[in-house]
């Protein structure tokens, strides 16, 4: 039996408009239908998260070759053509958006000649698209930071930026002592959003794990004068060496001033130390709010 691909019909068809370029190929044999072609059946839909699903019936009684179908892309600005087999009763839209609402979609049946049935439509809407997320890491330098509560015979808060993992930060032990809350300052010169904070315990003393941070407010604050805690950590990790990386931390506002407030530490000390710490900017694309083109 002689075959032929159905695709050549389907370039002909489309000639003179935008076409999808993802489209099916498939072979058909000489002697596929050539009657009046049957419609298919109920068509349904399904809102994914960034994609929407087309489900149809093929009445067991009906007759075509191929199926067409084709929708109005608002994100691509274009019609976009698709093309299946009898045998296809489902198919997945990438690449939608929530924000542009309903979508319409058009099916057309055709025969082996390329004469087309009926043309059916269904409206349907995508689920949001998701938010993807990468992280900038900021580059800390000495003279951004500062502390209330500095050690002076040890563990210079210079300490934490210098990439050593044999140095440390030292918050005030010897005599005047200073209570709790101590506090790591970083003061930028630009304005920061949303964030991740990342540190490393002090890995010279593993005869300890007192000392450790255990309960820390960060906080953010617009002119270094009124702070605002956005979120506190628990259950941080006391072994020496250990790394601690936060949540995405979503302040919802802009800031020029941080803070790494240590509430609590662990042995019930007076103080903290730390090996190093990093700021990283969170950068958020969301498709369902960016600025179109």
């Amino acid at each position: 039996m002689k075959l032929k691909y159905i695709i050549a019909a389907f370039i002909l068809a489309c000639t003179g408009v935008s076409c999808d370029s993802q489209l099916e190929t498939f072979e058909m044999p000489d002697d596929a239908y050539i009657g009046t072609p049957d419609s298919v059946g109920e068509i349904t839909s399904e809102a994914l998260p960034g994609q929407i699903r087309l489900v149809w019936n093929i009445p067991e009684d009906a007759d075509f070759t191929y199926m067409k179908i084709w929708y109005e892309d608002p994100l691509l600005k274009k019609t976009v053509y698709k093309i299946v087999s009898k045998g296809t009763t489902e198919m997945l839209i990438d690449g939608t958006r929530a924000r542009f609402g309903e979508y319409e979609f058009f099916f057309q049946t055709f025969n082996s000649n390329n004469e087309g049935g009926e043309v059916r439509s269904v409206r349907a809407v995508s689920g949001i698209a998701p938010a993807t997320y990468s992280l900038k890491k900021y580059n800390l330098t000495a003279d951004m930071l500062s502390t209330n509560a500095q050690e002076p015979t040890e563990g210079p808060i210079a300490n934490l930026v210098d990439g050593n993992s044999g140095s440390f930060f030292h918050t005030r032990w010897s005599s005047p002592l200073i209570a709790l809350p101590h506090y790591i300052q970083i003061d930028f010169t630009e304005p920061h959003q949303d964030f991740v904070i990342n540190y490393v315990n002090r890995t010279d003393n593993t005869w300890t794990t007192d000392g450790r941070p255990s309960k820390v407010e960060l906080q953010v604050s617009d002119d270094g004068q009124v702070w605002e805690t956005v979120v506190t950590l628990s259950d941080l990790p006391i072994g020496a060496g250990s790394e601690y990386t936060s949540d995405y931390v979503l302040p919802g506002k802009t800031f020029t001033s941080f803070r790494f407030n240590v509430i609590e530490a662990s042995g019930n000390t007076s103080y903290f130390n730390l090996g190093e710490f990093s700021f990283s900017d969170l950068e958020i694309y969301d498709p369902e709010t960016v600025e179109l083109d």
